[in-house]
């Protein structure tokens, strides 16, 4: 072995070398992105084989050259496995298998290309129907037509028009790129996975390896059998769904709607994804009890809500401007019973080790590292076990040990364990002469009653927060023109996905975290999940930011229903001054579907016989 290739395989073990104090070592690093790279490669090779037949029509091409395309990949790849071979035991192989990826990633994109930059697809016909009109679909007795007779320059600007380019030169050169850079992959990683696998365990991840890789083609034949039944001209950018967009987004009701949705919308999304979570820190009540209290509750109460804001809105006959004084009047009740949570939020648990010295008596300044007492110095425990149990004189601590306990009866599966001559809860001065202790954390009685007014108001948060829901489709297909309302209701659904519903969890979640006093270790000595919350910041945090999100959607539906009225009094005097002002409620010509009244054009009142 030269001195090169030992560089190189030291240089690769010292990235490969586990540390304890790490959640995941270099080598389960590099499977894991192995095995996403097989997937990716399953995945295009099946999309490109199972694509020919539509590659044959797209770029007007025999077989012949669909052939020289596919076999594009073979190509790339023979022409650069002999030097991978050689010298890739001799470098960085997992970065060989990096740069190779990007490669084969640049290929795929440039394979992709040429449907954006072609024009729209057209049939393959032997005559140009539409020359002839619709004389040629039926039979023509005693007439002939030449095709012979084509003037030639017709002949030449139908070629020009026609389908058949050589962009599809792009398409083998994006394959070969795909093949050339697929070659590290399987020869370097499998040897890789060889050399720095513990003893034994390689044939267990290179089987594994190709199991994952299976995905991949399953996907890729999913993905194509889906594709197959789009037309080719989906994706294809037409100047006309630009101006469209451009319509929509310069229309300032719309703008406007779209925003505080957004605001009202990431708040129930955010609050719902940690709802369980707010109930089991604030109020005591487990996973279980949580879910169902949640699915007894806002299953019929949102059912409820809907029925009733449809039912409204059909008996009051709202226009566009009382679809949005409805909204806001709905939001406006979610937004105060969101506001009654704030006075719901309980106060920090009694915890020894966390919020209060071991003796059970003294507040801690902080919650890190708190010192043992002389109480249970002597234990011998571990501060990272988390078994909770409640002490007789209402302090919770972090486990049997910690409390200075040292004899136990019952049975742990059952939760009925109780624990007695406690050490540390003697400290505090409690007189029964057990200093016992049980499983779990103490409840809090004052959250109790709390817990009541809580569901109280939930019930009628999710009322009204339903009793909104059809107004705000309503509000939304009607404040644009009848011809955009799918491309309206496209672009507020892309809106609130993306930085809704994708990213209102994250922040919340990000927030969340911070309110954390104790967290669980993991085996390899780095931080898992949250044990327990500041409770009071906790609550504060997520009510208050699900409150910070609605107070900017109420102060924009007043300036939305100012602008409606502004707007719909424009149009009122327009209309007098045209003359043609309708006072008749009952004629259903005098408002449009906007809730707008109608404008005559001018070419209507020039070609009216009136």
């Amino acid at each position: 072995m030269d001195q090169t290739q030992h560089s190189s395989k030291a240089a690769e073990a010292q990235a490969s070398k586990p540390e304890n104090t790490r959640l995941c070592d270099g080598f389960r690093i590099f499977l894991a992105a192995l095995s996403f790279t097989y997937i990716c490669k399953g995945l295009g090779g099946v999309l490109i084989k199972s694509s020919i037949t539509q590659i044959e029509r797209r770029f007007d091409i025999p077989s012949s050259i669909s052939g020289l395309i596919d076999g594009g990949f073979e190509i790339g790849n023979l022409s650069v496995i002999l030097f991978v071979s050689y010298f890739g035991s001799k470098l960085h192989r997992p970065k060989l298998i990096g740069t190779g990826c990007f490669i084969m990633g640049i290929g795929s994109i440039l394979t992709g290309l040429p449907h954006f930059f072609m024009g729209y697809y057209r049939y393959a016909t032997e005559i140009d129907i539409g020359s002839f009109g619709n004389s040629t679909l039926t039979c023509l007795n005693n007439q002939m037509i030449s095709l012979n007779g084509t003037p030639p320059e017709i002949v030449e600007k139908g070629c020009v028009k026609g389908s058949r380019s050589y962009m599809w030169i792009y398409v083998l050169m994006g394959n070969m790129l795909r093949g050339i850079g697929e070659t590290p992959i399987v020869p370097l990683g499998i040897s890789y996975i060889d050399d720095f696998a513990k003893g034994g365990h390689s044939s267990m991840y290179i089987g594994t390896l190709h199991s994952i890789a299976m995905i991949g083609p399953i996907l890729g034949f999913i993905m194509s059998s889906v594709f197959a039944k789009l037309f080719v001209d989906v994706g294809y950018v037409d100047l006309s769904f630009l101006r469209s967009l451009k319509s929509i987004l310069t229309n300032d009701l719309y703008v406007i709607f779209v925003i505080l949705t957004l605001l009202q919308i990431s708040s129930l999304i955010g609050s719902f994804s940690y709802t369980f979570k707010f109930i089991e820190q604030q109020f005591g009540k487990t996973a279980s009890q949580a879910n169902f209290m949640l699915g007894s509750i806002t299953v019929p109460t949102t059912a409820i809500g809907i029925f009733l804001g449809g039912y409204i809105i059909k008996k009051l006959k709202l226009t566009l401007a009382g679809l949005a004084k409805f909204a806001f009047f709905t939001s406006s009740m979610a937004y105060v019973s969101q506001l009654l949570y704030l006075p719901l939020i309980c106060e920090n648990k009694s915890f020894a080790g966390i919020t209060l010295a071991y003796d059970g008596m003294n507040p801690v300044d902080s919650h890190i590292d708190v010192p043992l007492s002389h109480c249970n110095s002597d234990c011998s425990c571990d501060k990272n076990q988390w078994e909770p149990v409640c002490g007789e004189n209402g302090v919770t601590y972090i486990s049997p040990c910690l409390a200075g306990c040292k004899s136990f009866r019952g049975d742990k599966n059952l939760n009925n364990m109780e624990f007695y001559d406690c050490s540390c809860i003697s400290d505090t001065g409690f007189l029964n002469g057990n200093h016992s202790a049980r499983l779990g954390e103490c409840p809090r009685d004052k959250c109790k009653t709390k817990y009541y007014f809580y569901i109280i108001f939930q019930v009628i948060l999710s009322v009204f927060t339903a009793m909104g829901s059809t107004s705000f489709m309503l509000i939304l297909m009607k404040c644009v023109q009848p011809e955009l309302k799918s491309l309206a209701m496209g672009f507020h659904s892309l809106v609130i996905r993306t930085l809704g519903g994708i990213l209102a969890p994250v922040y919340f979640g990000a927030l969340i975290d911070r309110t954390c006093i104790k967290w669980s270790v993991t085996s390899c000595g780095a931080r898992g999940a949250c044990r327990l919350y500041n409770s009071r910041l906790f609550g504060i945090i997520y009510v208050g930011l699900g409150i910070s999100l609605k107070t900017p959607a109420l102060f924009l539906y007043v300036v939305l229903i100012y602008i409606m009225k502004k707007k719909i009094k424009g149009n009122d005097n327009k209309i007098l001054e045209n003359g043609r002002k309708f006072t008749d409620e009952n004629n259903p010509e005098s408002i449009n579907k906007n809730g707008y009244y109608c404008v005559p054009s001018d070419e209507e009142n020039s070609e009216s016989p009136l």
